[in-house]
C-alpha cells in the first residue's frame, strides 16, 4: 500500500543543492548544529537560507558538581529526618526513663549530624553565589 500524498506540495523538500565550503565554515556550522539540537546539518543550513531563527543551548557543566553533593546532602537529610521520627515514635510508646533517655541521646546525636550538612550545604550555597551574584 503506498504512502499517501502530501496535502501541500510546495512544502515538500524536492530540489538539492550541493555547495562546497571551506573546513572552517563546515565548523562553525556543526557546532551551531550541537549547540542548537539539531539533527542534521541540512536542517541547520535550510534555517539559515529561509532566514529562520536558530536557537543555541548552552550547558554550564561547572555546576554538576555542587548539585550533584547538594542531592546527596538533600538525600542524607532525608534519611536522618526518617531515623528520627522512628526513634519518637519508639520513644512515644516506650514507659521506662532509661529507654527514654538512650532514645533522647540518639536523637540528640542524630541532630549534631544535620548540623554538619545544612553547614555543608551553606558552604556550597554561598560559593555558588559568589559565583553566580558577581557584580
Amino acid at each position: 500500500m503506498p504512502r499517501k500524498r502530501a496535502t501541500n506540495q510546495d512544502a515538500l523538500l524536492t530540489k538539492n543543492v550541493i555547495v562546497r565550503i571551506t573546513e572552517t565554515t563546515f565548523n562553525k556550522l556543526e557546532k551551531m548544529r550541537v549547540e542548537s539540537g539539531s539533527a542534521s546539518m541540512a536542517e541547520v543550513i535550510r534555517r539559515i537560507l529561509s532566514n529562520r531563527k536558530i536557537k543555541l543551548l548552552h550547558q554550564d557543566n561547572s555546576l554538576n558538581a555542587p548539585m550533584e553533593e547538594m542531592a546527596l546532602i538533600r538525600k542524607e537529610l532525608k534519611a536522618i529526618g526518617i531515623n528520627i521520627n522512628q526513634i519518637t515514635r519508639t520513644f512515644n510508646q516506650d514507659k521506662v526513663e532509661t529507654h527514654r533517655a538512650f532514645y533522647v541521646m540518639k536523637v540528640a546525636e542524630l541532630y549534631k549530624n544535620v548540623d554538619e550538612r545544612v553547614e555543608k550545604l551553606l558552604v556550597i550555597i554561598s560559593q555558588l553565589a559568589e559565583k553566580w551574584l558577581q557584580k
